[in-house]
């Protein structure tokens, strides 16, 4: 069975609008098999504050519903359930913030280290770009549910760098490091960045499959950074 059938059985049990209530029938549905609740609870998470995301700068481009089914590859079966939860999640942005708190919950008391929850950051800022700009409305999105993750500061600043500047992004910023450390120092950290975010690493920690384009598309940033501060090194 499908994470999809699995979220039209949690969209079939919401009442009215009472989206709130969907992340608390994750974690009581699924709560005898982990992997499941996270793959789901990501799903439910990334299409519910794509919806909210979008109202918060009042347009829906075409382009972004592009991006959108470019992470969601939806049966046609399911296609109404999925549909019918980013209809009632659009309807406004209010709720958003007790909406992921509730979401950063499920990760436990470690949560400020839980890569889900980057992962749906990753997600919604790769359709707020869409259109070629993150709007700042979105952006003060974002970075609201950025502090509900506990993200730190820097950290967010980071994820900014490299989808915000879309194709000037400051290298430095991306790889989260320093201008005044040693290209060794960076060459280090850029590995472990690369270690820490493989798609691989994704699947195993429950990302769904057919997400596992977020966890590509940032590693392909990191390279590009470093790519660009290993060519200035190489002029110098």
């Amino acid at each position: 069975m499908s994470i999809w059938t699995r979220i039209g059985d949690i969209v079939s049990r919401i009442s009215g609008t009472a989206l709130s209530n969907a992340l608390e029938m994750v974690r009581t549905l699924f709560a005898g098999d982990p992997e499941l609740r996270r793959r789901v609870a990501f799903s439910v998470a990334m299409i519910a504050l794509s919806a909210k995301m979008a109202k918060a700068d009042g347009i829906v481009t075409q382009n972004e519903i592009r991006a959108f089914r470019q992470i969601f590859l939806v049966p046609e079966n399911e296609a109404r359930n999925v549909a019918r939860l980013y209809d009632i999640a659009k309807q406004d942005i209010a709720g958003y913030e007790t909406y992921a708190e509730r979401l950063a919950a499920m990760c436990g008391s470690g949560y400020p280290n839980c890569a889900m929850l980057e992962d749906i950051l990753d997600g919604l800022f790769h359709i707020a770009k869409a259109d070629g700009m993150v709007h700042e409305r979105e952006v003060a999105f974002l970075r609201r549910i950025s502090e509900i993750f506990e993200i730190s500061p820097d950290h967010f600043e980071s994820i900014l760098a490299r989808h915000a500047d879309v194709g000037e992004a400051d290298p430095y910023k991306v790889l989260g490091v320093g201008r005044d450390q040693s290209f060794e120092e960076i060459r280090k950290h850029y590995r472990l960045l690369v270690r820490e975010n493989h798609p691989d690493r994704a699947i195993a920690r429950g990302l769904p499959e057919e997400f596992v384009a977020i966890a590509s598309n940032r590693v392909a940033a990191l390279n590009t950074a470093y790519e660009t501060i290993e060519r200035g090194q190489r002029r110098r």
